[in-house]
C-alpha cells in the first residue's frame, strides 16, 4: 500500500472509530459488535507503528501511553466554576423560585432541571475541535491539570466534527462530570477484590480516585465516563442565548450531555420532574444525588448574577438520604490500634444507592443501648451523606419474640485478655498491649498514607508480617529478616527491593508524620502537626510538663493528658530510641511562617461535614496557611466552625456555644478574599 493510500486508510479508520465511539458513549446505540470494533481499532495501531510520521494527538490510539507524572500542576478557571446552593424539600425550592422572580421583576422565566450526577467536577478545553487541556474543579478557581487522564476517557471526544447545522468553535470549554456506572463499579470491584486490592466505598470515590491518578495508564485501565452540563469560554459561535442551546450545541458535536434535561415554565412542574427524577433513582445505571434547577435565558443569568461564589440562577435539590430496613445477624467485635474493641454490625445484604451493603458501625455499646438493639431486629440503615452505613432505627413492630440482647464481652475476642471500660470513657480496651490484633491494626496505621507512608506495605501485608513473628513491635519493620521474606510466595527480588526503598525512604518523613504514625490515642493528623510545629523536636515533646501540653494552642486537657501518659511509659520511650538508632527523623521540617495579619491568623477552627469544593485535606491546608489552628473538637475556645454538607454533633455544639460559623460558600469567599488581603 503506497504512503497516499495508507493516509487514506487511516483517516478512514479514525472516522469510523469516533463514529463507534458516539454510537456507543453517547447515543448508547452500538452498530458494530466490540470484536469489529477491536479489529478497526488493531489496525489503526498496526498502520500507525509502521508509519510513526502519521500519528496525530487526536488519534483514537492516543488516549493511553503518557508517562507518570510527579505531580499535577495547577490550572486557573478563567470563568470560575462555583458551587450551586441546595434546597432540601419543596418549599426551599419555591422560596428560591420566589428570589429569582423577583430579583428578575418578572414571573414568566424558563427553568431547566438535569440530574445531578455524582462524580467529579472537570473543565475540559477544545481549541479549533482539537482536544488540548483538561482540569479538575478544585476550588473553583483554580484545579489541578489532568490532561492526560482525561484523555483516557473514552466518551471524552479527542476532535470536535460540525454536526447538525452546528459548526465547531475556534475556542470552546465544556464543564463536566466524570462518573462510573453503577455496573461498571460492581465489576471493578470484584476484580480487586480477586486480586486482594482494597475496595472502593462508592462509584463517586472510585471515579475521583481514577481521576487523579498521576499514572494515566491506570485511568484508562478505569471504565470512566463522561457527562456535559455547561460551557465556560466559546469564542467562534452563536447561539440563541439559552442553557438548553449550549447543551442542544455540545450534543451536536458529539460530546454526551447530562440526559433528559428538559425546560418547564413554572415551579409546579420543576417540583414534579424533581420528584419523578427521585423516583428514578435506583433504577438508573449511574449515581444521581439531587436535580440541578436552572434559569435557561443566559441574559437573565448573568442579571441575576452570584452571591458568595453561588449563582442566584441556579440551585440544586438535594435528596433525602437513602435508607433501607435489613435483618441485623450479628454484632462483631473489632480490636483497634489502641486496644478499643469497636462493635460492626452484620447484616443481612442489601442494596443502598448503588452500593451492596453488609457492614454497618455502631460506635460503641452506648449506641447499641441507645438505639436498643437485639440480635434478628429489623433495623433501618442510612448511608449518611450517600456514603456511611449507620443504622438509625429499629423497626419495633417486625419483632416475633425470637430476637435475642447482644452483650458486651469483658475480654478481647482476640487475646483473652480483659477487656476494661474506664470512667469516663464509652470505649472498652484490651489491657494486653502485645495483643496481636492490636499490632496488626498499628503496624497497618504505622504504614499507612497518612503516617509513613510506606509504599507496597499494605494491610493483608502487615498481617502476614505479624501473624508469621516478622514484626512484634513497630521498630522491627526497620529490622525485617529479609531472608525470611524471600523465602514467602510472591517476594522475589524487584518486590523486596521496591519494599526496602519504601522502608527507607519512610525514614524521611517529618516528625509530625511520625506522631501520627505512633498511634498516641487522641493524636490524629492534625494533632500531630500542632504537636510537632510547637515543640519542634522530640526530645522536648517528650520531656514536656502536662501543663506546656496544655498550653499548646488546640491541644485540649484530653489530647494533653494521652500524650504526657504516652511519654511516660518505659516502653514507648525505648521504642521511640530503636526508631532513632535506625535514622528515623525525630525534628519537624521547617516550613514558611503562617501569616500574622490574616483574620484568621491564631485562630481555632474546626471543620465539620462535607465540602462540595475541595477535600478536607485541601481545606485544612488553605486554612493553616492563613494562620488558622485547625482542630478537631469544638469547646468554648473554638472561634470558628466550618460547616459542609451532612455535619455532625459539631455543628449542634457550635451552636449551643455560640461559636461563629460558615458555610462552605462563606468558607469560599474567606478564601478568595483573601483575609482582607493576606492570600492564603
Amino acid at each position: 500500500m503506497d504512503e497516499e493510500r495508507v493516509r487514506e486508510r487511516i483517516e478512514e479508520l479514525r472516522r469510523l472509530i469516533e463514529r463507534y465511539n458516539y454510537e456507543y458513549y453517547v447515543l448508547d446505540q452500538p452498530t458494530v459488535s466490540d470484536a469489529e470494533y477491536d479489529a478497526l481499532m488493531n489496525e489503526l495501531r498496526r498502520l500507525e507503528a509502521e508509519h510513526p510520521e502519521l500519528i496525530t494527538p487526536d488519534s483514537p490510539t492516543q488516549r493511553v501511553g503518557a508517562p507518570p507524572s510527579p505531580a499535577f500542576r495547577t490550572v486557573r478557571h478563567e470563568i470560575p466554576m462555583l458551587s450551586l446552593s441546595n434546597v432540601y424539600n419543596e418549599q426551599e425550592l419555591r422560596d428560591w423560585a420566589e428570589r429569582v422572580y423577583r430579583l428578575a421583576g418578572r414571573r414568566d422565566v424558563e427553568f431547566v432541571t438535569e440530574p445531578k450526577v455524582d462524580g467529579s467536577a472537570v473543565s475540559i478545553l477544545y481549541r479549533h475541535g482539537v482536544y488540548e487541556r483538561g482540569a479538575t474543579r478544585g476550588d473553583g478557581v483554580q484545579g489541578e491539570d489532568v490532561t492526560p487522564n482525561l484523555r483516557t476517557v473514552r466518551s471524552i471526544p479527542l476532535r470536535l466534527h460540525d454536526g447538525d447545522g452546528v459548526c465547531v468553535p475556534d475556542v470552546l470549554e465544556v464543564r463536566g462530570e466524570v462518573y462510573m456506572r453503577k455496573s461498571d463499579f460492581q465489576r471493578l470491584n470484584r476484580q480487586r477484590g480477586d486480586a486482594g486490592e482494597v475496595l472502593f466505598a462508592n462509584p463517586r470515590n472510585a471515579a475521583a480516585g481514577s481521576l487523579r491518578q498521576l499514572d494515566p495508564n491506570i485511568t484508562a485501565a478505569r471504565p470512566l465516563r463522561f457527562y456535559a452540563w455547561d460551557v465556560g469560554i466559546v469564542e467562534g459561535a452563536t447561539h440563541d442565548g439559552s442553557h438548553t442551546a449550549d447543551l442542544d450545541m455540545l450534543r451536536a458535536l458529539g460530546i454526551p450531555t447530562v440526559p433528559d434535561y428538559r425546560v418547564w415554565h413554572s415551579i409546579d412542574e420543576v417540583w414534579a420532574e424533581c420528584q419523578r427524577w427521585l423516583e428514578l433513582r435506583e433504577e438508573l445505571d449511574f449515581e444521581i444525588d439531587g436535580v440541578v434547577v436552572k434559569v435557561n435565558d443566559e441574559a437573565l443569568q448573568a442579571e441575576l448574577g452570584v452571591v458568595a461564589r453561588e449563582p442566584r440562577w441556579a440551585t440544586a435539590y438535594k435528596f433525602p438520604a437513602i435508607q433501607k430496613t435489613t435483618v441485623l445477624r450479628d454484632i462483631e467485635i473489632n480490636v483497634g490500634r489502641t486496644g478499643s474493641l469497636n462493635p460492626v454490625a452484620i447484616l443481612d445484604p442489601v442494596e443502598i444507592g448503588g452500593v451492596i451493603v453488609r457492614r454497618a458501625t455502631l460506635h460503641n455499646e452506648d449506641e447499641i443501648r441507645r438505639l436498643g438493639l437485639l440480635l434478628g431486629d429489623t433495623v433501618v440503615v442510612q448511608r449518611s451523606g450517600d456514603v456511611i452505613p449507620k443504622i438509625i432505627a429499629v423497626v419495633v413492630a417486625n419483632r416475633d419474640g425470637d430476637e435475642r440482647p447482644f452483650v458486651m464481652p469483658d475480654h478481647c475476642p482476640v487475646c483473652g485478655a480483659a477487656a476494661v471500660r474506664l470512667e469516663g470513657e464509652v470505649m472498652r480496651y484490651c489491657v494486653n498491649a502485645a495483643c496481636p490484633a492490636r499490632l496488626r491494626e498499628q503496624v497497618r496505621h504505622f504504614v499507612s498514607r497518612s503516617a509513613m507512608d510506606i509504599e507496597g506495605f499494605g494491610s493483608r501485608l502487615a498481617e502476614q508480617f505479624v501473624d508469621l513473628g516478622l514484626i512484634r513491635d513497630l521498630a522491627d519493620i526497620y529490622e525485617l529478616d529479609w531472608d525470611r521474606v524471600r523465602q514467602l510466595e510472591g517476594f522475589g527480588d524487584k518486590r523486596i527491593a521496591n519494599l526496602k526503598a519504601s522502608i527507607e525512604a519512610s525514614k524521611t518523613r517529618p516528625l509530625s508524620r511520625l506522631l501520627h504514625a505512633l498511634g498516641i490515642r487522641h493524636v490524629g493528623e492534625g494533632n500531630a502537626r500542632l504537636l510537632a510545629g510547637h515543640f519542634r523536636t522530640m526530645d522536648r515533646l517528650a520531656a514536656a510538663s502536662l501543663e506546656e501540653l496544655r498550653a499548646v494552642p488546640g491541644i485540649g486537657p484530653v489530647v494533653a493528658e494521652s500524650v504526657y501518659d504516652f511519654f511516660r511509659e518505659p516502653q514507648n520511650l525505648a521504642l521511640i530510641e530503636r526508631l532513632r538508632a535506625h535514622g528515623l527523623r525525630m525534628t519537624e521540617e521547617d516550613g514558611a511562617a503562617p501569616p500574622t495579619d490574616s483574620r484568621l491568623a491564631g485562630k481555632t477552627v474546626v471543620l465539620t461535614g462535607r465540602l462540595e469544593s475541595m477535600t478536607r485535606e485541601r481545606a485544612e491546608e488553605l486554612l493553616r496557611r492563613m494562620g488558622a489552628i485547625v482542630t478537631s473538637s469544638v469547646s468554648r475556645k473554638t472561634d470558628l466552625v466550618i460547616v459542609g454538607q451532612d455535619p455532625g454533633s459539631k455543628a449542634t455544639r457550635a451552636k449551643e456555644l455560640g461559636v461563629t460559623t460558615l458555610d462552605e460558600a462563606a468558607f469560599l469567599e474567606l478564601i478568595n478574599q483573601g483575609a482582607d488581603g493576606t492570600g492564603p
